[in-house]
């Protein structure tokens, strides 16, 4: 006969009970670029893989209390009664890792802990914990470990290593954000609180996955090289914050709310893009936007063949990287304006210390100097300020305003050591640091050498490529210098500085005795900054020297107005110019213009 609760369930047509749950802590791990290590030496690879399983990992887990419920060939979901046992067993199993014998191949794990309900099934765990535990694995570092807010809240007081609140983190397929929390090692995420890049307040961006609209099953991705090759492109760019791509994967979906990703992200700045293709070709668009505004800075469109579809992604990547960097700047330097300077963070005041410098009226001037001394004062860290403080000293000789060119030269010096001392591999510092090196010095293989670490520390830097122009033109490579300025040109052209890449393709044109194109370039410099003496002087030399004595000397008076005692043979005894001839010739053209 049937017990009540069996005639319950026939009545009601159960088949089964409902499937079992239970609170537990969910830990995933997996080595980082196991396929790659394989790849590269099968055997050597499994063999430690399997060493470090027997030697740490099974140990760790048993002493744990853990339960491994399923192996992923190179990693394994494991259950834990609670969440202070699983974290313990990671951190225990990181530790063993750490200390690997230092032979090749060196294996490191990766892990994530969440804790929750789980649905028990034919042997296995399911549900929305065992989710989340495997996005919080795939955002760990190398080494490191994620674990949410519920394990914090549960550990806290009952471990002795330092935690660090990442804040709200996206993830993959996660309809909402999850707190997180970082251990051992940091992943590459930028946090709430690092809204504005951190202490010094620098600028940091996002960029979203790309829509793929009408693209064809399977084309995914080319939408996600795309954004692959900008985040990669856009990293190497000096003073800017850039969000790993894993960080942002759980806005795939759909439209996303640009207010939500930067606080979700942390971010100022959000790039995102649409892929749409129509029989053979192909349209990419692209936006940037504001998450404090919700004002669009900058869209843009490319459009080209599907057969041409990785040169197509190159151009994209290209672009992007050369239009976003000036116009990221010019909204910093915007809203920068807008502040009182008594609010004015290290950041924002080497902000507004860069506006003012290349005014090039002395009030502002003198001004610039003061913001970078302010920086400074608030971030003494901070290497950018340094180094511009040391080229407002060698501008300021340039001009011919130094009072004391012995005392400003000295100041150069001084500034740039103190650059480089804080940081040497900061593109911008090692760029200008070398040009003041060799314009004021004529120390050219020490400028080199700075100018190739600044290029190998960020290759996408216009400033370290334009910086680096005037030294090959110096030195008699003009062709060089020209290559290297429009190089610098493509990667900023819309920098509001531009004038200064324009002078620097007006002296590789000069030394290279192509005046036409010389006085094309230092026209285009004169519209766009018609106080930069070093311009002022090139563009009267060249027009001298294609005859046009006319124009020549309406220049060489505009020079004279910012220059009153300016000289010939004074200012061209000291040039730069490696090749005596060179300044002989330069003295020549600018006595030519009307110069005294």
């Amino acid at each position: 006969m049937r017990s009540p609760a069996q005639l319950q369930g026939v009545e009601s047509g159960s088949a089964k009970s409902s499937p079992a749950r239970r609170l537990v802590a969910i830990a995933m791990m997996d080595v980082v670029g196991f396929s790659s290590l394989v790849e590269r030496d099968e055997d050597a690879t499994l063999d430690r893989w399997r060493l470090l399983r027997v030697s740490c990992i099974q140990p760790a887990i048993e002493r744990w209390r853990g339960r491994i419920f399923r192996m992923l060939g190179d990693g394994m979901l494991v259950e834990f009664p609670t969440a202070q046992e699983a974290l313990s067993c990671l951190i225990e199993i990181q530790r063993g890792f750490a200390g690997q014998a230092p032979e090749a191949p060196i294996l490191r794990l990766r892990g994530g802990i969440h804790a929750g309900d789980v649905v028990v099934e034919d042997d296995d765990l399911l549900g929305d914990t065992v989710n989340i535990a495997a996005r919080l694995q795939d955002l760990a570092a190398p080494g490191g470990i994620l674990v949410s807010a519920a394990v914090e809240q549960f550990v806290r007081g009952r471990i002795t290593e330092a935690m660090e609140d990442l804040g709200n983190l996206a993830l993959k397929n996660i309809a909402r954000p999850v707190r997180a929390f970082s251990l051992l090692e940091r992943p590459m995420l930028l946090t709430e609180s690092r809204l504005h890049g951190g202490s010094s307040g620098r600028p940091s961006v996002a960029v979203l996955p790309f829509a793929e609209n009408d693209s064809p099953s399977g084309s995914g991705y080319f939408g996600d090289g795309i954004v692959e090759d900008i985040v990669n492109a856009l990293a190497t760019l000096p003073d800017l914050f850039v969000v790993s791509r894993t960080s942002t994967l759980g806005f795939r979906s759909g439209a996303s709310d640009i207010r939500r990703v930067g606080q979700d992200l942390g971010v100022r700045y959000v790039l995102s893009g649409s892929v749409r293709r129509a029989k053979d070709r192909i349209r990419i668009s692209t936006e940037l936007s504001d998450t404090e505004s919700l004002g669009v800075l900058w869209s843009d469109r490319i459009e080209g063949r599907f057969d041409d579809i990785f040169e197509l992604q190159d151009r994209v990547s290209q672009r992007i990287v050369a239009t976003i960097a000036p116009q990221l700047r010019e909204a910093e330097m915007m809203r920068v304006a807008r502040k009182r300077p008594e609010n004015l963070n290290a950041y924002d005041s080497f902000l507004r210390g860069l506006d003012l410098v290349y005014r090039l009226n002395r009030e502002h001037f003198d001004g610039a100097l003061a913001m970078f001394g302010r920086a400074i004062k608030l971030d003494p860290q901070y290497a950018a300020p340094y180094a511009h403080s040391a080229l407002w000293h060698a501008v300021r000789v340039g001009q011919g305003w130094s009072p004391d060119v012995t005392a400003d030269q000295a100041a150069v010096v001084d500034f740039a050591a103190a650059a480089l001392e804080r940081d040497r591999l900061d593109a911008s510092s090692l760029a200008l640091c070398g040009h003041v090196r060799s314009i004021l010095f004529r120390d050219f293989q020490g400028a080199f050498v700075l100018f190739d670490r600044a290029v190998a520390a960020s290759p996408n830097s216009a400033i370290a490529w334009t910086r680096s122009s005037p030294t090959c033109s110096y030195i008699g490579d003009w062709k060089e210098g020209r290559r290297r300025g429009e190089l610098g040109l493509r990667l900023s052209p819309l920098d509001r500085h531009v004038f200064y890449t324009y002078t620097v393709l007006a002296l590789a044109s000069y030394t290279g005795r192509e005046y036409d194109e010389a006085v094309g370039w230092g026209r285009k410099a004169m519209t766009e900054n018609p106080h930069f003496t070093a311009n002022l002087r090139l563009l009267s030399a060249a027009l001298a020297a294609v005859g046009q004595i006319a124009e020549a000397r309406q220049v060489a008076e505009q020079l004279l107005r910012a220059v009153p005692d300016f000289r010939v043979d004074r200012f061209c005894a000291t040039y730069a110019y490696k090749d005596s001839e060179r300044r002989d010739q330069f003295a020549a053209h600018l006595r030519a213009a009307g110069l005294p």
